[in-house]
């Protein structure tokens, strides 16, 4: 009976690491569409949402069964209600790249990212994939050394998404008010996307130690 239990919290942490593999490549894909114009490859984004959401349901419901039949305790307990805001977090994260997907698909056939910004959104896309990249390892390891380090990481997004204000505040900007709100939207996308990201690793610190990282750290 216990063992068929933890092969079933084990299919929950699974199901986390095949949520951040979709995510990342949602994010992926979304920004070559944005910086391409590639309408069928934001589409393509859009629409594969709907299997986050899907795997969000079914970790959703296996959870709650778990906790109606088994009544966990302690560290199994603490297992399955923080998986639960884990798998929140990365379904927001998907919901995030969708929304990505939609300013490019919005401002098909041009691109809604003018050349002088192109560069730091290569460069948030980049760091994107390599904190989700991280966050599965992260998962499937349950690495808690990992999940302390990666907020430090999530500063270079910060500090890229400052910069986009700085371009659009600079007297030189020549792209309009419509450009300017598109960039500004992605910016935030791509920041939120990072926190998401962040959120899930401190999780697991406390879903393996039963402490805040504050504490741990």
């Amino acid at each position: 009976m216990r063992d068929a239990f933890h092969e079933e919290l084990d299919s929950i942490s699974e199901t986390l690491v095949e949520m951040t593999r979709l995510v990342g490549s949602a994010m992926a894909r979304a920004t070559t569409a944005l910086l391409d114009a590639d309408l069928t490859l934001a589409e393509s984004v859009i629409d594969a949402d709907d299997k986050v959401d899907e795997l969000q349901h079914t970790l959703d419901d296996n959870s709650f069964d778990l906790l109606a039949r088994q009544q966990p305790v302690a560290g199994d307990l603490r297992t399955i209600i923080t998986s639960l805001r884990m798998s929140a977090d990365l379904e927001r994260m998907g919901d995030l790249a969708r929304h990505v997907a939609k300013v490019a698909r919005r401002r098909y056939p041009q691109s809604a990212i003018p050349p002088e910004i192109r560069g730091t959104i290569v460069e948030m896309g980049d760091i994107a994939s390599e904190l989700v990249a991280k966050v599965g390892s992260i998962i499937a390891a349950r690495d808690v050394e990992a999940a302390l380090a990666l907020e430090s990481e999530d500063d270079e997004m910060d500090r890229l998404h400052r910069g986009l204000f700085k371009s659009l505040m600079d007297d030189k900007w020549k792209h309009g008010i419509e450009t300017a709100v598109d960039v500004t939207l992605c910016g935030r996308y791509y920041e939120r996307y990072a926190d998401h990201a962040v959120s899930v690793a401190k999780r697991m610190v406390f879903l393996v130690t039963g402490e805040h990282p504050e504490a741990v750290s």
